[in-house]
């Protein structure tokens, strides 16, 4: 996770979040999501978490299948607490940002709606490590490098390794995790995964199984 954020404490996290609801995108601890925030009760939350922090939370619609949803939704219960940071604004009031994944967190309560936007109190006890620095053993590290080389082998896709090994373990894994394409629920055991050492091991079965269902479909093509 960002240096400025390692070993924050629980009580110093907000007690009350706006949350972006989308389907198919995950945050994690550690990582860094561009957003372009266009949708007019978003821009608010926006402008509300420019004024307040800078946080707002992450979290999918339960069986969504579009990027938003309406405002009764029902929402999986575990999101990722983002904090802002950078941002721009452009001539017709859009937002383009950069949050940071800073720590999960349960669904607690969702409050009364007063905005144009959700909010809820969040419970982040479950995921307390996700504010201490975690490290892989070097095997599982190995492993991990192993499975994503194979899985953009097979697509044709070319991987900066020299800078890959340069990346601590939380911001590698996170990065990984939310740049492969998942689908919905795939993402959603990756964000519910307890710990990094648990995510990484959901993280190479999502591959395998991705690299398995690739190496199928050419086989009963090439037959």
């Amino acid at each position: 996770m960002e240096n400025s954020l390692v070993n924050t404490e629980l009580e110093h996290l907000p007690n009350q979040i706006p949350i972006f609801p989308l389907t198919g995108v995950l945050l994690l601890p550690g990582g860094k999501l561009p957003l372009h925030i266009f949708e007019p009760r978003y821009i608010k939350m926006v402008e509300s978490a420019l004024g307040s922090g800078r946080w707002f939370g992450m979290i999918q619609p339960y069986q969504g299948n579009r990027e938003t949803v309406s405002d009764n939704h029902p929402l999986f219960d575990t999101g990722c607490l983002g904090r802002i940071k950078t941002f721009s604004e452009t001539d017709d009031g859009r937002y383009l940002l950069t949050v940071i994944g800073v720590c999960r967190f349960k669904i607690k309560k969702e409050l009364p709606k007063t905005s144009s936007f959700r909010k809820v109190i969040p419970n982040y006890e479950k995921f307390a490590r996700d504010l201490e620095s975690q490290k892989l053993t070097t095997s599982e590290r190995k492993r991990l490098s192993h499975t994503i080389q194979q899985y953009f082998k097979e697509r044709g896709h070319e991987i900066d390794w020299e800078s890959i090994k340069q990346t601590p373990d939380e911001m590698f894994v996170a990065s990984i995790a939310m740049a492969c394409p998942f689908n919905p629920t795939e993402k959603q055991a990756l964000m519910e995964a307890p710990d990094l050492s648990a995510l990484t091991a959901c993280l190479i079965a999502i591959l395998k199984i991705a690299e398995y269902d690739n190496n199928s479909k050419f086989n009963s093509v090439s037959h």
